[in-house]
């Protein structure tokens, strides 16, 4: 029997939950408005166990994206999948918010900027090489300005995530016929390709307790910028 996973992306303002099994989707749920995460999530994911006729103890682990991304969101989805994997004393396997936006362009022969907003007019960011439905990092995660990036995409690219629809007037006029744009239906990270990743992490041995998974956050958040020094 395949591995069954319950894998949750909240690292954007839009969310999703997927159930699969090994490297097939049993459900998806998909959410991208403005209700906060924590009044969605838990629905979306006893939905899909429900229809699966599957319970928690059922699955083999759990998935999170774990960032980058927005601070609370992922507060919320972290905070979740370790009460559920604690509950039944499942392990976890975090991955990366940006490496799943660039599974959204499979076999794609140009170079894959993912690009996340993470406002302060800066963008979470990594470029990514395709390699069949794989994905190989040319340039780690980091948080930059977007056009402080561009250094490293000297040939054509596509550019995918919210990161890239909020400033593709700035990334056409930097790089011209060289920036490549997906439609805004791939601007966020899905949970059924995350589950990929988590599938693959899994069969690696990369699954955690979910005591030791930590969100990615790259940058300090609000409250640790303005702790008294």
């Amino acid at each position: 029997m395949e591995p069954r996973f319950l894998t949750v992306q909240t690292a954007t303002p839009g969310g999703s939950v997927a159930l699969t099994a090994g490297d097939q989707l049993l459900g998806e749920f998909c959410l991208n408005t403005p209700r906060p995460v924590g009044d969605w999530l838990l629905d979306g994911a006893n939905t899909l166990l429900e229809s699966a006729g599957l319970k928690l103890a059922d699955l083999d682990a759990f998935g999170i994206v774990a960032g980058p991304g927005a601070f609370t969101g992922l507060r919320v989805g972290m905070a979740t999948i370790k009460g559920l994997a604690m509950a039944v004393d499942k392990p976890v396997v975090a991955v990366s918010s940006l490496e799943c936006l660039a599974l959204q362009a499979p076999y794609c022969a140009m170079p894959v900027c993912a690009m996340l907003d993470a406002r302060k007019k800066e963008v979470y960011v990594a470029l990514y090489a395709h390699q069949g439905t794989e994905v190989r990092t040319l340039v780690d995660e980091r948080v930059v300005a977007p056009e402080d990036f561009l250094a490293y995409c000297p040939e054509e690219t596509l550019f995918i995530g919210n990161g890239a629809t909020a400033y593709r007037t700035l990334l056409m006029r930097q790089m011209g016929p060289r920036a490549h744009f997906l439609s805004g239906l791939y601007d966020l990270p899905r949970a059924a390709l995350a589950a990929q990743l988590v599938y693959r992490g899994w069969q690696a041995g990369d699954a955690c307790s979910a005591e030791q998974i930590q969100p990615r956050y790259i940058r300090p958040s609000e409250a640790e910028l303005n702790m008294p020094k």
